[in-house]
């Protein structure tokens, strides 16, 4: 299992690097994440947000089974709605988020396979999520600039307590 970093971290405003080589060390880092999403009841998780600066995403549906893209990138985005999401890094933010419903995923496997999915409804929100991680920029960054700044003082103020939110709704 991992630490998952938590904003403020500077981590988690690093672009990710692509993966080079798929090894057994990746694949270590697929499967810790894979446990760390799992312990923290989240439905995605991006190596970013463990450290690790790689192109690197994990999603696990509810009643499904876990996935790992490598290299991910997305094309041909299509609908939109607005949802609530949180972050496993932002505990006890929720923020309503314009995402598109639909949008086309391409990546490698752990096994180093090519991938190409078409995501749709929660799976597309998770991926689009996880890749905003892997490109440094987090769900607060949706927000409205006068929101944001509410959301940072509030966050800030109760972060300096010491105390992890329980809800922090934007």
């Amino acid at each position: 299992m991992r630490q998952i970093r938590l904003y403020p971290d500077p981590v988690l405003r690093e672009v990710s690097e692509p993966v080079k080589e798929i090894d057994q060390e990746v694949r270590t880092l697929i499967q810790e994440m894979i446990e760390t999403m799992k312990t923290h009841g989240g439905v995605g998780l991006a190596a970013s947000q463990v450290g690790i600066l790689q192109r690197v995403i994990v999603m696990g549906l509810p009643e499904e089974e876990p996935i790992a893209i490598i290299n991910p990138e997305l094309s041909k985005p299509r609908g939109e709605d607005l949802l609530e999401e949180g972050c496993l890094s932002i505990p006890g933010a929720r923020v309503t988020v314009k995402r598109a419903t639909d949008v086309m995923v391409k990546g490698l496997s752990p096994e180093g396979k090519n991938l190409k999915i078409q995501a749709t409804d929660l799976f597309a929100r998770v991926v689009q999520h996880e890749v905003d991680h892997l490109n440094g920029v987090l769900i607060i960054d949706k927000l409205p600039k006068a929101k944001r700044l509410e959301f940072e003082l509030n966050y800030i103020r109760t972060i300096s307590h010491e105390k992890i939110p329980t809800t922090l709704k934007i």
